[in-house]
């Protein structure tokens, strides 16, 4: 069975590659703002769920035997979401509401088997701790580039992996995707992985 990640995101499509997942991408447009008193898990929830279906109804008119995947992370710190900063100064930001403190990456994802439009959405909550920084630390690391595109303005498995001390939950969520929630919910969803068959060497007889 196909998998189709509606998602452009170079990070969730490196968690399958490496994990050994194939899969197609299949982008969607969805406006990601947040709505007026909705909590991190209802928004993550909530766009999720569009972006699979967006692609679920593109792909729907196919008799096509796949599952189409949307995910959607936000960071909460102090019962403010941050998203993606939109600028050098909002990264800084909030870069700066994190340092010395414990935020919650939230993240979850829908999946949603086109055969039969069966839908499973699960939400996915990890505890991470930022080191204490320093506005040198914080302007240097800004300069990089790296927070512009991320959520919460750092990238776990870059460069901004040097100012967490701990981490409780998966840490493939922190990145963008539960890995092993994710692979329970295909495999609940009928997908299995494509078994990889070695060759036998036979040995040779000596002359």
């Amino acid at each position: 069975m196909k998998l189709i990640l509606a998602s452009a995101s170079p990070r969730r499509a490196q968690i399958l590659r490496d994990a050994g997942i194939p899969f197609e991408i299949a982008r969607a447009n969805v406006n990601e703002r947040r709505r007026l008193g909705e909590s991190a898990r209802v928004m993550t929830r909530r766009l999720a769920q569009a972006k699979a279906q967006i692609i679920a109804k593109k792909l729907g008119k196919k008799p096509l035997q796949a599952i189409v995947i949307g995910a959607d992370t936000t960071v909460e710190v102090k019962g403010e979401l941050l998203g993606k900063p939109q600028s050098l100064a909002q990264a800084r930001k909030m870069l700066r509401k994190l340092a010395g403190r414990t935020h919650r990456v939230v993240t979850s994802v829908a999946a949603i088997r086109l055969s039969d439009h069966a839908e499973v959405i699960v939400t996915e909550t990890t505890r991470v701790r930022f080191a204490p920084l320093s506005a040198e630390d914080i302007a240097e690391y800004v300069a990089t580039g790296e927070p512009l595109d991320k959520a919460g303005a750092y990238a776990v498995q870059g460069i901004g992996g040097r100012f967490i001390e701990s981490i409780d939950g998966c840490y493939f969520n922190v990145v963008g995707l539960p890995l092993a929630r994710l692979y329970r919910m295909l495999s609940g969803l009928g997908w299995r992985p494509a078994l990889q068959r070695g060759r036998r060497k036979t040995a040779r007889k000596p002359a």
